[in-house]
């Protein structure tokens, strides 16, 4: 070590001089600093790193995202060392992070269960308790490769990297992996973890690839910020859409069909509940609802620039010879409907909504219940303007989102995404379409985030993020400004001096994917739905047989005032009825007995509720048609 001494600078600008080659875990315990990991001139390091030259210095201590990365690649390391040490002939692979935690892909000769995690993660903390500190040796890409050429997997990960790049190889018993991130070295203060769950994954997200076992597992910097969010995972799985969907009969998947969600009588109900509601919404705002067809040729989709942009993402298929597609996006088809007349600006804006069903493909893996499906409905609106009009239709369409996400009570953020690298026109006209979307948005008073490079290949967008009752962010609404698409159509509108010129495209749609809507309502109101959403509003239960026929006539009395009723007729236990009406979620239930069939009012039971509550059957009625006609989100 030199005996020369260099100067530290501090965030607070305080200074300190050290000798060069004093490490970061030296200077932090010299200063009393909470360190997990360091960094020299912005660079992140482990804290056995030392300080060769002066330096800006700055420490991460646990609860900072940094420290918080670095203690999470550690604990995968742990865990990488008990599965070494448990079953010898494992090929793990490197340790990724995720939002919470981390992942690790392996190759066993047998498969994991979660019922060995209790296991592993007690060889996790004994690891932890017999050597507390992990090795690192800083190495190149090329040194690296020789120490992994019994790994595979590892390996092939260095062969993407230059050979005299340099990273360190970190180790922990037999867990050892190449890094240029930085681990937290100490691992024994490092006891809020568990392993989650365990899945297949196909090696580097490739379908033609192996199949692997990929292990997630969680790690927060406390016990409380661990448990709650254990809780949430608990009540997430209770809200579970797939779960739900099933329970209530909702919908259904096929083998036959992967990706492609098949809708039962209830789930339907719902679906058309939310395409009256946007319906009778967009005629109030003056839209045309159109359909345009599944199948279109392919000289469209090259036209619309999606075979260029889209091709991977698309299904196609012939028809006499010809290459047709399924269509993934319903813009070109409305497109097609402008050109096919001769338009003045007097038309403008002409605002063509559409229910359409698009496809687009997604690898297996990724298929989520109806949250990440190959064929969905978009509630897809196409808004041509003139330039000057712009403004006027992009805040209308803010307007109508605003007003369907106040029924679901939902509060939301915005976004405004702005040019990506594959984009498809002039930069001159994705500056001025920006800049038209920022000066809405800033005369509207909003406060929204910039999200460079996200928008999509044809324009930027704005996009709107709800949040949902255990406070989950999903993107749903969208709106779009659209310059080039008017151009690739060669499309057009007479002027007031008769000369032609070019529209602009706004794209807009409200819930997204109504089918994935319909996933984030069924989680966010754990399947109890408002009243005007339920699939079935009331539940009409007999206490015995001789009631049967009075339920029978207020069953056709309830339907003929437009509520959506369901009975239980059956020979079975009254309570047994009751029970089950809980289970399947209905706003309100009715016991049918002697009582009610001689005029006594209806006892009513009140969803999530163990009162009851005494009605007269007109009052009954009334109340529930004016719940569904004013659509409140609670109940």
């Amino acid at each position: 070590m030199s005996n020369n001494e260099v100067e530290v600078v501090f965030p607070n600008g305080s200074k300190k001089m050290v000798v060069a080659g004093t490490t970061l875990h030296e200077v932090a315990k010299e200063m009393n600093a909470e360190a997990v990991i360091g960094s020299i001139d912005g660079t992140l390091l482990d804290l056995f790193s030392p300080i060769d030259h002066p330096s800006h210095v700055s420490f991460y201590g646990k609860d900072s995202q940094e420290g918080l990365a670095a203690m999470r690649r550690s604990i995968g390391l742990v865990f990488s060392g008990a599965i070494k040490k448990r079953y010898k002939k494992a090929v793990i692979s490197e340790i990724m992070l995720n939002e919470h935690g981390f992942f690790v892909d392996m190759r066993l000769d047998q498969s994991l269960s979660i019922l060995t995690f209790k296991e592993i993660e007690q060889d996790m903390k004994a690891l932890q308790k017999n050597n507390n500190r992990i090795s690192k040796k800083i190495v190149s890409v090329k040194e690296a490769k020789a120490i992994f050429k019994d790994n595979d997997l590892q390996l092939e990960l260095l062969e993407a990297l230059p050979e005299e790049d340099r990273g360190c190889i970190y180790q922990f018993g037999e867990g050892i992996t190449f890094s240029k991130e930085p681990f937290a070295l100490d691992v024994k203060p490092i006891k809020n973890f568990k392993l989650l769950k365990v899945s297949g994954a196909y090696w580097q997200g490739n379908a033609d690839n192996e199949m692997l076992q990929r292990v997630n597992g969680v790690v927060f910097s406390s016990k409380d910020d661990l448990a709650e969010y254990l809780a949430f995972l608990e009540e997430s799985e209770k809200r579970s859409h797939q779960k739900l969907g099933k329970e209530l009969k909702l919908f259904m998947f096929s083998e036959e069909a992967p990706g492609m969600p098949f809708y039962l009588s209830n789930g339907q109900t719902v679906r058309n509940e939310l395409e009256k509601f946007l319906r009778e919404l967009q005629t109030r705002y003056d839209y045309d609802e159109v359909k345009t067809p599944l199948i279109m040729n392919e000289r469209l989709w090259r036209r619309s620039g999606h075979w260029d942009h889209y091709k991977d993402n698309m299904y196609f298929t012939k028809v006499d010879d010809q290459d047709y597609a399924l269509k993934p996006m319903n813009c070109p088809g409305h497109c097609m409907i402008y050109k096919d007349d001769v338009r003045s600006y007097r038309d403008l804006p002409i605002r063509m909504a559409e229910f359409g069903q698009v496809h687009r493909h997604e690898f297996s893996g990724a298929l989520n219940g109806l949250l990440r499906v190959r064929t969905f409905c978009q509630d897809d609106a196409h808004i041509f303007v003139s330039p000057d009009q712009i403004k006027a239709e992009i805040s209308l369409a803010l307007k109508i989102i605003d007003e369907v996400y106040k029924v679901f009570g939902f509060e939301y953020s915005v976004e405004l995404s702005t040019r990506p690298d594959d984009f498809m026109g002039e930069i001159a006209m994705w500056d001025k379409a920006e800049n038209s979307l920022k000066e809405v948005l800033d005369s509207l008073g909003y406060n929204y985030a910039i999200n460079e490079g996200d928008g999509a290949f044809y324009g930027p967008k704005i996009d709107i993020h709800i949040k949902d009752a255990l406070n989950r962010s999903h993107q749903c609404a969208t709106v779009q400004l659209d310059f080039q698409m008017p151009e690739k159509f060669d499309l057009s509108f007479i002027d007031q001096n008769n000369e032609k010129q070019r529209p602009v495209m706004i794209h807009r749609a409200v819930f997204g994917s109504l089918d994935r809507f319909f996933g984030i309502l069924i989680e966010h109101y754990a399947g109890a739905f408002p009243v005007w959403l339920a699939p079935k509003q009331v539940e009409l239960l007999s206490v015995a047989e001789k009631h049967n026929g009075y339920v029978d006539a207020l069953y056709q009395e309830f339907q003929e005032n437009g509520i959506r009723v369901s009975k239980d007729v059956r020979n079975e236990k009254l309570g047994k009825k009751i029970r089950e009406a809980e289970l399947r979620k209905a706003p309100y239930s009715l016991v049918i007995g002697d009582y009610e069939m001689n005029g006594a009012e209806f006892a009513v039971r009140k969803r999530g509720s163990q009162e009851i509550q005494k009605i007269d059957k007109q009052a009954f009625v009334e109340m529930v048609k004016k719940q569904i006609a004013e659509k409140n989100h609670s109940f």
